[in-house]
């Protein structure tokens, strides 16, 4: 059995103005959102010809995660759900990785940074 080179692509911290959340409110006024994105995949043939067709191009992952966060969900389950069906779709060579989505100003009577949900596969 061979070893393949894997390697990931990471986007951290981006963050974006959204309408996600369950109270009417969060979907009228928004919040503020960070989102952060580890993609793993067969590196090999882009670390050895420093062709960028042959790896994972970060402008356009950051423009699916904007896309789909412009789509109002309840949960942020579901919105990184769509984050991750979107990724998957345009770029098979992912063979795993993390997607987190973090609300910063969630409306929880508590002093926290933020909350979110992870998804990891």
């Amino acid at each position: 059995m061979t070893n393949i080179p894997s390697g990931t692509i990471e986007i951290d911290g981006l963050r974006i103005q959204a309408n996600h959340g369950v109270e009417t409110q969060e979907t009228i006024v928004g919040n503020t959102f960070e989102v952060s994105v580890k993609l793993r995949f067969d590196a090999e043939h882009a670390m050895r010809t420093d062709r960028i067709d042959l790896t994972l191009n970060y402008a356009d992952i950051v423009a699916l995660v904007r896309e789909e966060m412009k789509f109002p969900s309840k949960l942020l389950e579901h919105v990184v759900f769509r984050i991750y069906q979107n990724i998957t779709h345009r770029y098979t060579q992912v063979s795993g990785g993390e997607i987190s989505v973090y609300k910063l100003n969630p409306p929880i009577p508590a002093e926290l940074n933020r909350v979110g949900f992870t998804f990891r596969w």
